[in-house]
């Protein structure tokens, strides 16, 4: 292997489609909260690929499972059964508490198939006029960057000069009840309004704590179905098991067992739903919703693949029996509080916020300035890594294996690198 950082980047560079723009670092391996690069220098991960590796890099029961089914079963279509996707749909609807899955591979493949379901479900149960049904979205959103879910962003640079765009779509500000209800009162052919409990690519924008409960109250008064994006901020890393969850640490059937859990109509889960190891997305329903999907209508040859399904149930049970939801929790109020001691005496922090181990900081710098991406590479230098988002915001979001040592350390490796950006006369 090249040990030569430089060699790698240009050949991304030179090979490569120029559609990301990553933080300058070459990674080799990785193991539980911390990643190295070419050159052996070790890591924090704070970043947890978007969410995606919730178990931590490389988790030994992830990668046993993995190993073994490709060594016995990778593949097969839908065109045949397997004996892995029965038990897999039966532990997951069981795990999360709804009557049937749908599986696909990648999270924009999950938003594309729960859209199709409302569209449907819309004309065919509700009695929409075909081709009317209309879905409400949120201001600031992120599904994905497929062509139907980038026409109601709300990002020029994800939108712009990729038309003609998908209509059908509503967009209402995040986080307004009101404005939810109003639009649903004048419009009798929504079929569904999708929604993130948090907004993570958005800056971890956490809404108000009842903000999820009323709109399930408005989309059951007016027929619509709720539909949430739980697949950046579902499987523990909030601090439940779903973000929909509110503050219980429930591991399925939580309209049970907590009284903030709020059922959505439709649940879409990917990333960490296989702990980073293989790309596995689902969208989770009940009968009633998701029978509107007959043979052929939808589907993928990779989706419910035996290889994949056996991953994700080895990646729930280890966020279950080794309580990395209650762990998240814990820990996120941990750092919560300790950035918060910062800010009290900080100037280039304005504030922090999030749920869990979902957690972002605002840098007091404008939007269009490079700040937020200086400090991420001080960070790195530093030993930890994170990545800048809307200019301003840096996410931090480590894998839920973390320990409270670990995550001290980490603190102090923020604040010393936050202090060296901070006023010379502050």
């Amino acid at each position: 292997m090249n040990a030569n950082p430089e060699y790698h980047l240009n050949l991304e560079k030179k090979y490569g489609a120029h559609d990301y723009h990553p933080l300058p670092v070459v990674l080799a391996k990785g193991e539980g909260v911390y990643l190295w690069d070419v050159t052996g220098k070790k890591y924090f991960d704070f970043l947890s690929a978007y969410s995606a590796v919730n178990q931590g890099h490389c988790h030994p029961k992830i990668v046993e499972a993995l190993q073994t089914q490709a060594a016995t079963l990778t593949l097969t279509s839908r065109a045949f059964h397997n004996n892995r996707l029965g038990e897999y749909v039966k532990f997951v609807t069981e795990y999360f508490g709804f009557e049937s899955l749908l599986p696909m591979n990648t999270g924009a493949e999950g938003v594309e198939t729960a859209i199709k379901i409302t569209r449907k479900w819309g004309h065919t149960v509700k009695g929409i006029p075909e081709g009317s049904a209309q879905i409400v979205v949120c201001e600031n959103n992120f599904h994905g960057r497929t062509t139907t879910i980038i026409s109601f962003s709300s990002d020029a640079g994800s939108k712009n000069s990729f038309g003609p765009h998908t209509q059908g779509f509503i967009p209402i500000p995040y986080n307004d009840p009101q404005a939810l209800e109003d639009v649903l009162k004048n419009n009798p052919n929504i079929a569904g309004f999708l929604v993130e409990p948090i907004q993570g690519e958005a800056g971890v924008y956490t809404p108000d704590e009842n903000f999820i409960a009323k709109a399930r109250e408005i989309c059951s008064r007016y027929n619509v179905l709720l539909i949430a994006d739980e697949i950046q901020t579902g499987i523990g890393r909030t601090g439940s098991l779903l973000a929909v969850c509110g503050n219980c640490d429930c591991q399925g059937n939580c309209e049970r067992q907590e009284a903030t859990y709020v059922r959505p109509d439709l649940l879409i889960l990917g990333k960490a739903l296989s702990g980073g190891a293989y790309p596995v997305s689902a969208v989770l329903a009940d009968r009633a919703i998701m029978d509107v999907i007959q043979p052929g209508q939808h589907g993928s040859t990779f989706g419910g693949n035996p290889l994949g399904t056996t991953i994700a149930t080895a990646a729930l049970k280890v966020i279950q029996d080794e309580k990395l939801t209650q762990n998240a929790r814990r820990l996120g109020e941990l750092f919560r509080a300790e950035m918060n001691k910062y800010i009290a005496e900080s100037t280039i922090v304005k504030l922090v916020r999030g749920k869990g181990l979902l957690n972002a900081i605002v840098i007091n710098d404008t939007e269009e300035s490079d700040t937020a991406w200086n400090i991420c590479l001080r960070l790195r230098d530093n030993g930890l890594l994170a990545k800048p988002t809307h200019g301003n915001i840096i996410r931090f979001a480590p894998p839920l294996v973390m320990t409270e040592s670990q995550l001290m350390e980490c603190l102090e490796i923020i604040k010393t690198t936050l202090h060296l950006f901070e006023p010379v006369n502050a």
